[in-house]
């Protein structure tokens, strides 16, 4: 006899239901519930329930909630497209940050006129209240039903899809099942091959909106067919999209590449390759600032600084692992050094050399090159190290994500009793430095072991992690877990940090590590006189000079610190007779090492105004009759305030000291401030 009811715990709480009873019985008074977390993974309201199973509610504005609806609107996007496109092949469909995407293979791109009727048909779709409907097929079925769809088909037969993180949302690793779109009559519509969870119907995608169209690699590959990528973003209310929307208004406008151009920072010649940047003199001003303070507070705080090449051969990355674990992220090698004899039969082999992806395996030999003793450690090697990595020519992306990229490298080398103080050390350093940048607000990501992908004993990864563990914890900050996001040879905390607008950007990473000593065979003498091993600790601070750069550009949105800025003082002569005394005063502050110009252009003093205004200089000098009369000049800031008439001595002192500072300044109220503190 089939059991009337079962037990289940509900919201942490044990309860007797019907056995017959599901998610939508349980949560039929609450319409914000759109789905249901059983047993810890999220699942349609309409799952079946069984004897002690945990449920617990998710919430449409949650999370979760948000990324079922998204993944919902893929479905509708792609229903959308196959009812307008008819010959459209379908390719993936997953949630990404803030929004969505799906691959399509069709005749020809998307126009923006395809996009919009693209929005339009999704809109009537979504009127319709259409019925999400999982259902579990068998590979045959599965492959019967997607005919004439090759990538479904590929992904079916591919018994690995589901460890792609791309194709996460079609293949299940269990089972195989579609949901079908089932309109009110209860006519299915339109089905996709899919794993879910789903919304309960279309009607809960509240707020939505197609974005743009891109050309993709079917699976990220190059050597695979081009498809046409549609994005898309949904959000709980018109409201939240609202807000999503202005942010992203706001971001363009901070987009690094554009303000690159516009302010003449750097570019990317073709004649150069992709994702290899050149800077030019105002963007180098700037990088110089930054690497300048980073060697003095890395002098402060007792790191040597070395230098190392950028080739090697491939033997060192072999001994490190990189080689096996890394090499599709590595250019390839080039073959030298093989001699030969005068009949061409070589008498001596050549050798693999790499350009070099990371500087650790030769920090490594650093600390080999001689005997070590437990009196020189904690050493901390510092470099400005110039790597080069191979990202696919479609994923390189401003000086974000960049094939040549400079890291401010250090590697730490501590005893196992000094591991813990020295962690907490670094981390107070690293956020330390970030706050002079003018970064505030932070949390911490500790990344574990990737179980497919890690060197090492399980033990010496745990004691790794759960050290990292306690030295983030005691930070005060909040900590949240990137499960296996860890290198291969160790767990890290990485600093997250929000910028002007409300973005995350990884920053700095602080990577704890045992196994590349071991590889290594490092050794330092103990105080006993044995040979110890010592442990090492992996840090980038700006991650890459190139990628912390463009993260300050948009978070200032071109209007640098004044310590930072390209420019840091711009004078403008009302008239031809007064450039003089203007040309002293700004070589008073060059012989001071700022940065300045003078704008000696026929232009009207009015464009020269609005001239000086764009270029988002935060010092703005004026000199008129009555300033050259006084022997003083006058401030112009960024926001149109003025100070007229400062003597030419406290002008230049007060000058210095908001550089000094490194505090932003954008009006006369600003100036005031930095100086009173």
């Amino acid at each position: 006899m089939a059991q009337s009811t079962i037990s289940i715990t509900l919201n942490g709480e044990a309860k007797e239901v019907e056995a017959s009873q599901t998610g939508v019985d349980l949560f039929a008074d609450n319409k914000d519930i759109i789905a249901v977390r059983l047993n810890g993974e999220p699942r349609d309201l309409y799952t079946p329930l069984n004897d002690g199973d945990v449920v617990e509610p998710i919430a449409l504005d949650s999370e979760d909630g948000l990324a079922i609806m998204r993944h919902s609107a893929t479905h509708v996007m792609a229903q959308a497209v196959q009812e307008l496109f008819p010959n459209a092949k379908l390719g993936v469909g997953p949630v990404i940050k803030d929004g969505f995407y799906y691959d399509f293979e069709v005749d020809k791109p998307f126009t923006p006129d395809d996009l919009k009727e693209i929005e339009k048909h999704m809109q009537r779709i979504i009127k319709e209240s259409q019925s999400f409907r999982r259902r579990v097929v068998t590979e045959d079925e599965a492959l019967a039903e997607e005919e004439g769809q090759p990538f479904k088909i590929e992904l079916i037969k591919d018994k690995e899809a589901h460890l792609d993180p791309a194709t996460a949302t079609e293949i299940a690793e269990k089972e195989l099942s579609f949901y079908d779109n089932v309109d009110r009559e209860g006519n299915v519509v339109w089905k996709d091959l899919c794993r879910g969870p789903h919304l309960p119907n279309t009607r809960y995608i509240k707020a939505f909106k197609v974005q743009r169209s891109a050309a993709a690699y079917w699976r990220g590959s190059e050597k695979n067919p081009m498809l046409q990528r549609i994005y898309g973003t949904a959000f709980a209310s018109k409201e939240d999209l609202k807000a999503y929307v202005t942010r992203m208004e706001e971001a363009a406008k901070r987009d690094h590449r554009k303000l690159g151009q516009e302010m003449d920072l750097f570019s990317f010649p073709d004649e150069i390759g992709p994702g290899l940047a050149v800077f030019h003199p105002k963007g180098a001003a700037v990088i110089n600032a930054m690497e300048d303070y980073s060697r003095e507070m890395h002098r402060k705080h007792h790191y040597s600084f070395v230098q190392t090449p950028h080739i090697t051969k491939g033997g060192l990355y072999e001994t490190s692992g990189h080689l096996h674990w890394y090499k599709d992220g590595m250019y390839p090698p080039m073959h030298l050094d093989e001699e030969y004899d005068e009949d061409g039969n070589v008498t001596k082999p050549g050798f693999d050399y790499y350009l070099k992806p990371m500087n650790c395996p030769m920090h490594n030999l650093i600390f080999k090159s001689r005997q070590r003793s437990y009196k020189e450690l904690p050493l901390r090697l510092f470099e400005f190290g110039t790597v080069y990595r191979y990202e696919k020519s479609g994923e390189v992306h401003g000086l974000t994500r960049v094939r040549g990229l400079t890291q401010d490298d250090s590697h730490i080398y501590c005893t196992r009793e000094q591991m813990k103080d020295e962690l907490k050390n670094l981390l107070t350093f690293v956020l330390t430095v970030l706050k002079d940048f003018g970064l505030s607000d932070f949390y911490l990501e500790l990344s574990t072991k990737d179980e497919h992908k890690y060197v090492g004993s399980d033990e010496i990864w745990e004691e790794a992690t759960n050290t990292l563990a306690e030295v983030a914890k005691e930070s005060g900050l909040t900590l949240v877990a990137d499960p296996g996001g860890a290198a291969f040879y160790g767990p890290k905390i990485s600093v997250q940090a929000r910028d002007a607008i409300g973005r995350t950007w990884q920053v700095s990473t602080i990577q704890l590590d045992f196994n590349l000593p071991e590889r290594f065979q490092l050794e330092y003498i103990a105080a006993d006189g044995t040979h110890q091993r010592p442990v090492m600790i992996h840090r980038a601070l700006f991650g890459s000079i190139e990628r912390f750069f463009a993260v300050l550009l948009e978070h200032y949105a071109g209007a640098f610190p004044a310590w930072l800025a390209p420019v840091q003082v711009l004078g403008i002569p009302v008239a031809d007779d007064v450039a003089p005394h203007l040309a002293g005063f700004v070589k008073s502050l060059e012989d001071e090492m700022v940065r300045c110009e003078i704008d000696y252009s026929d232009d009207r003093f009015g464009k020269k105004i609005r001239n000086a205004s764009k270029s988002k200089t935060p010092f703005i000098i004026i000199v008129g009759e009555e300033d050259a009369s006084n022997n003083a000049v006058s401030f112009r800031f960024r926001d149109g305030s003025q100070l007229n008439g400062v003597p030419v001595d406290e002008a230049k002192a007060d000058i210095l000291k908001v550089i000094k500072k490194r505090v932003q300044v954008n009006s006369a109220d600003d100036f005031k401030a930095a100086l009173a503190d």
